[in-house]
């Protein structure tokens, strides 16, 4: 059964892993791969990548890509989103605080900013607007 709106933006803002896919330009199967995400409800979701990564090059070269968040406790349960990429900008302190605080241990985030500053230099923030959704909760048969 598709979840509503108001159902698949909450379970997107939650924080899962997502897993992002983006088409290929060197002949091979899209580029699918887990990553953390933001998103708030009615908003665009946003991730942190490296800027010459190939994941970043990629997107850049396709201008658009697809993200799967799903569970499989207590339903199994997914949202996919695929839309245009509006922004992308370099990532900030605030930017890595923001997502390491989705996804750390709050007694961890502020080691793991430091090291995230440290080891993965020059991020970027890309920003997406979802066009399209499809979701489905089987817990509801």
């Amino acid at each position: 059964m598709a979840l509503t709106r108001e159902e698949r933006e909450q379970f997107l803002a939650e924080p899962h892993i997502g897993a992002l896919a983006v088409n290929a330009t060197d002949g091979q199967a899209p580029l699918t791969v887990p990553i953390w995400y933001q998103y708030r409800p009615g908003g665009e979701l946003w991730i942190i990548t490296g800027s010459t990564s190939r994941k970043g090059r990629l997107i850049e070269a396709a201008g658009r890509f697809s993200l799967l968040a799903d569970r499989a406790e207590p339903t199994v349960r997914y949202v996919s989103v695929e839309g245009p990429v509006t922004s992308t900008e370099p990532a900030t302190r605030d930017h890595v605080q923001e997502m390491s605080a989705r996804y750390v241990a709050a007694d961890k985030v502020d080691s793991y900013v430091e090291f995230a500053l440290r080891e993965h230099r020059d991020q970027v923030v890309m920003r997406m607007r979802p066009e399209r959704w499809f979701s489905t909760d089987l817990g509801r048969f």
